[in-house]
């Protein structure tokens, strides 16, 4: 057969693939497609699981129609402040410490999502917020990292997760700045996958004449593209086999956390979570509890006012276990999630409102939802775990996510919070710091209250590279 017989045949068989799920549609325009247009969709359409979406599709049908769930609050480490036990915190810490020392944590970073909701054209991590400096997320914790590499003597590597929109111009971005003096080797950039989205009925949806509508498939689908993009092979030559997660929205994360690494090490846990007390009843943050016997997370959408209200003989909430999405993985645990996703992590629809063509080829926005944006999440791989490690954070020093152009967790109250943060470790070490002022520090250098005591200074001028102030007004 010759090169060209060879590639009708394949075009056919793809296509009637498509026929026997009942998505033939997604071809109606073939004919009226140029070469390099039917190149593009023919390879788009190859590499759809259609037998995976087809299940996917049964199973969110039948999840609008899910028995009830029967929750149990979850065991946690608790902050020492709080009734946590402080000597298992710093024997924690050590162990922490040394698992840092050894290089056996990777850290990685979500990070593909865009800034359009706070106004921002690029990518989320690339949005200023130093108090100060207008440094960027990216480089905030770029000093963090390095400051871990200073403090534990290891490449400490990093692992950043783009999607499809946000690739190119991240990649773009590191190389403008110099990888924030990281070294280029120990940042490895991967992508996360796309879904196609689907109308009420199951059917694809088509984006353009040549191409299918897909979406990024969630924060769950970091766990598959660590696999699928031989990021976890990569961790496996350095000798990393804890992976320490978070979301890039969050400039107060603590990364590589010594004593959260040593609770999981402790617990044996191959998944840990971080976990807030909820201010009140209503706050709008899923909760970590124990879901039919196992321990999972409840969004809090799906969280019913008897549990929601529910409180223990002290008053305090019963169900106060906020998730905040900081996680550390046994990389062993990440591979066995990831090969057998689809029974593992099953994807969540949310009713959208999707711009499609029409039958016709006339391109339609709908004004009402048209069909489901399908997601997978990463916390669905908690009951899974054989065990789980929750551990308490404290919101004022841990948590500033930056989601909304103003108001809560806007980049305005979280500048306040980080100079907070900043504030207090500096009148830990009796530096005089003036009022009224932002407070900006370079976390590759002071990264808490201990480092900053270390400084051995007692005026804020004497390390100006290292500690800002500008004019601002607190609150």
């Amino acid at each position: 057969m010759g090169r060209d017989a060879e590639k009708i045949s394949e075009i056919e068989s793809v296509r009637e693939r498509f026929e026997e799920y009942g998505q033939g549609h997604v071809f109606r325009f073939w004919d009226e497609l140029d070469e390099a247009s039917q190149s593009r969709l023919i390879a788009q359409a190859r590499r759809i699981d259609l037998d995976s979406l087809a299940g996917a599709f049964a199973e969110i049908r039948g999840a609008f129609a899910s028995a009830d769930r029967e929750l149990r609050p979850v065991d946690v480490a608790r902050l020492p402040g709080r009734g946590g036990d402080a000597a298992a915190a710093r024997a924690a810490a050590e162990r922490g410490r040394e698992l840092l020392a050894a290089g056996r944590v990777g850290m990685m970073v979500v990070a593909g999502g865009q800034g359009t909701r706070l106004g921002f054209d690029g990518p989320k991590g690339a949005f200023p917020i130093g108090p100060v400096t207008d440094r960027s997320l990216f480089e905030i914790q770029a000093q963090k990292i390095r400051g871990l590499r200073r403090r534990y003597g290891r490449p400490l590597p990093w692992y950043i997760m783009t999607s499809a929109a946000t690739d190119a111009p991240t990649r773009e971005f590191f190389e403008r700045h110099g990888h924030f003096e990281l070294p280029p080797e120990d940042i490895c950039f991967f992508r996360q996958g796309m879904v196609p989205s689907l109308d009420f009925e199951g059917r694809l949806l088509l984006e353009q004449k040549d191409r299918i509508f897909e979406n990024p498939n969630g924060h769950g689908g970091a766990l598959t593209a660590l696999l699928d993009s031989g990021a976890l092979d990569d961790m496996a030559r350095r000798g990393v086999d804890l992976v320490f997660y978070y979301q890039v929205d969050n400039p107060l994360v603590r990364i590589g956390d010594p004593e959260y690494l040593g609770f999981h090490d402790a617990a044996g846990a191959e998944m840990s979570c971080k976990v807030i007390e909820k201010l009140e009843p209503g706050e709008n943050v899923g909760i970590v509890a124990l879901v039919n016997g196992k321990i999972g997370m409840v969004e809090y959408t799906e969280l019913k006012d008897e549990h929601r209200y529910a409180r223990d003989e002290s008053g305090a909430l019963l169900y106060w276990t906020g998730n905040v999405a900081i996680h550390i993985f046994d990389t062993a645990f990440v591979r066995r999630v990831a090969s057998t996703a689809d029974a593992l992590l099953p994807y969540h629809a949310s009713a959208k409102k999707i711009p499609h063509v029409d039958a016709e080829g006339r391109l339609v926005r709908p004004e009402d939802p048209n069909g489901y944006k399908l997601e997978r999440f990463v916390f669905d791989a908690l009951p899974v775990a054989r065990a789980v490690c929750v551990v308490e954070a404290s919101r004022s020093a841990e948590y500033a996510p930056v989601k909304n152009a103003e108001g809560p967790e806007s980049p305005a109250t979280a500048r306040r919070k980080l100079t907070a943060q900043y504030r207090g470790w500096l009148e830990s070490a009796d530096i005089r710091v003036p009022e009224r002022v932002f407070i900006e520090i370079d976390h590759a250098f002071v990264d808490g209250p201990e480092e900053a005591r270390g400084l051995g200074i007692q005026r804020i001028e004497e390390m100006a590279d290292t500690i800002r102030i500008g004019p601002g007004a607190e609150q």
